[in-house]
């Protein structure tokens, strides 16, 4: 199993705003998209862990910009864990035309631990296991 998965996607219209670009809040969409297809891929799937009272609440998300994606491009979507512990994962993204791999933009996102009453918990071992923190393939 790779340590970085990847997800293909296009821009779609109703993504894009007048100007043809996607629009900003999107890129924060597409790495919930590749985290899921990270978890998935490791044999977790979020509507498994809520159903088992476990909730991963984005706590902070960042995005750097690059260059513009615009309606109609397809992007890849690279994810990977930059930092676990027990109470807490931080993912790192990668996001580039998938034709000629021309950065598009990275980004991170931290998410907690929380339990159906909101309150933060640990991360289950057997989650966390599959957590493995590898050095940033690109600059985020």
């Amino acid at each position: 199993m790779s340590a970085v998965t990847t997800i293909e996607l296009t821009v779609r219209y109703a993504e894009s705003d007048q100007m043809g670009l996607a629009y900003h809040a999107n890129y924060l969409v597409w790495c919930d998209m590749a985290r899921t297809e990270y978890l998935r891929a490791r044999g977790f799937c979020y509507r498994d862990l809520e159903a088992n009272g476990l909730l991963l609440a984005v706590a902070d998300a960042q995005v750097r910009y690059r260059s513009p994606a615009r309606f109609d491009d397809r992007l890849s979507v690279r994810c990977w864990v930059r930092k676990a512990s027990s109470r807490g994962v931080e993912f790192g993204y990668a996001m580039a035309q998938a034709a000629d791999g021309r950065p598009v933009a990275t980004a991170r996102t931290v998410l907690v631990p929380l339990n159906t009453s909101h309150a933060r918990v640990s991360i289950p071992p057997t989650l966390r296991d599959v957590l493995v923190p590898i050095p940033d393939p690109v600059r985020v």
